[in-house]
C-alpha cells in the first residue's frame, strides 16, 4: 500500500481524494444512497468498471464536512456507500465520515478489494476504525472470470456481503445472504 501511504501524506486532515459522488444511487446498497467513489486503487482488477479511479493522483479534494452536508441535505437517503478506487487507502477520513453518518441516522456500506480477513490483519488503526464504522462490507477483488450480474450488490461470485457488527461479535466473517 505504498502508493496509498504517499497519497494520504499529501492530503490535509479531514479531506479525501474523491473520483466522484452519486447523490442518489439505488445500486450501491439498499435504499436510496449517497455513494462516494474515492480516487486511488492498488488492485487494478481486470474488467473493473471504475478504472479511472486507479491512479492515486487526480480526482477532487473534498472535506468530510462537505460530503456529510450532501448526505444530510437529502432526508430521503438511507445511508452512504464508500466505493472506488479503494476506500481502505483513505481509511481515516472515511471512518470519520462513517461516524458522522451514523450519528445522523444513516448506515454505511463499503466496497473493498481486500478480504475482511486481510483488513483484520492490517496494523493501521485507521483501517480498524473504518471497519468499525462499516455496517456491511462488500469484500474481495472483482474477478472477471467469476462475473455474475445476478448477484445483489456484487460484481463477481467471490465477493461477500459481510455483516461487520455480527462478524465482530462472533469473531469470524458472517455473510448476509440476500440472494437466497
Amino acid at each position: 500500500m505504498q502508493d496509498a501511504e504517499i497519497a494520504r501524506e499529501q492530503l490535509p486532515a479531514h479531506t479525501l481524494r474523491v473520483a466522484g459522488v452519486v447523490d442518489d444511487s439505488i445500486v450501491d446498497g439498499p435504499g436510496l444512497r449517497f455513494s462516494v467513489f474515492v480516487q486511488g486503487c492498488p488492485h487494478h482488477c481486470p474488467g473493473c468498471h471504475n478504472p479511472q479511479t486507479h491512479p492515486f493522483e487526480g480526482g477532487t479534494i473534498m472535506t468530510v464536512e462537505e460530503l456529510l452536508g450532501r448526505f444530510t441535505g437529502n432526508p430521503l437517503l438511507r445511508g452512504v456507500t464508500f466505493s472506488g478506487g479503494e476506500p481502505f487507502c483513505q481509511p481515516g477520513p472515511l471512518a470519520e465520515l462513517g461516524r458522522l453518518v451514523h450519528e445522523a441516522g444513516g448506515d454505511v456500506y463499503c466496497y473493498t478489494g481486500y478480504t475482511y480477513e486481510q483488513l483484520l490483519q492490517n496494523p493501521d488503526p485507521d483501517v480498524h476504525a473504518l471497519l468499525g464504522e462499516t455496517d456491511v462490507l462488500v469484500d474481495g477483488p472483482f474477478l472477471l472470470e467469476q462475473r455474475d450480474l445476478t448477484l445483489t450488490f456484487r460484481g463477481s461470485a467471490n465477493q461477500r456481503l459481510i455483516d461487520v457488527k455480527e462478524s465482530q461479535r462472533q469473531g469470524r466473517a458472517v455473510e448476509l445472504r440476500l440472494d437466497e
